[in-house]
């Protein structure tokens, strides 16, 4: 590891601690020259598939679309940040598992829309209204019953 403050590449390392989620290592280093300290973080490498747009174009998964999308249909609702957090987690790590080089996007948005249908039903129609790209309230009416219907045949259970 370079030194950011001299360059020399001989340092040790003082202190490695575990994130709270196992994830990543934070290590505190000392540079054996000038005798600066810094910390440097380290995580696996992870390999996701890429996304293949509507349009054909390919780009990295991005988890942060995901968050953010899923985020913005729970707003002013009752999820907390951790619920979200963990959804996206579970995604991440489906199509991480799944062994894929590439997943459509309407994968991703399927899936999603399976989750947010298991944690908060408005948040479910709000994502499906953009996702499904509904023309008009006829659209909107049609899911609201369908979420309905799923509804009332979980209760009977």
């Amino acid at each position: 590891m370079k030194c950011p403050f001299c360059s020399n590449l001989d340092n040790r390392v003082i202190d490695s601690r575990l994130s709270k989620d196992g994830n990543i290592i934070r290590r505190r280093r000392e540079c054996l020259d000038c005798k600066e300290r810094f910390t440097t973080y380290e995580r696996v490498e992870e390999v996701l598939p890429s996304v293949v747009k509507k349009d054909g174009r390919r780009e990295p998964f991005d988890r942060t679309k995901i968050f953010n999308g899923i985020k913005r249909a729970c707003e002013k609702r009752p999820v907390s940040i951790n619920a979200i957090e963990n959804v996206v987690d579970e995604i991440e790590r489906e199509f991480q598992d799944s062994g894929e080089k590439e997943i459509k996007c309407s994968d991703i948005g399927e899936r999603v829309m399976r989750a947010l249908h298991d944690l908060d039903a408005v948040a479910y129609v709000r994502f499906a209204s953009v996702y499904r790209q509904f023309k008009d309230v006829s659209d909107f009416m049609v899911e609201v019953r369908e979420l309905l219907g799923g509804q009332k045949e979980t209760k009977k259970e």
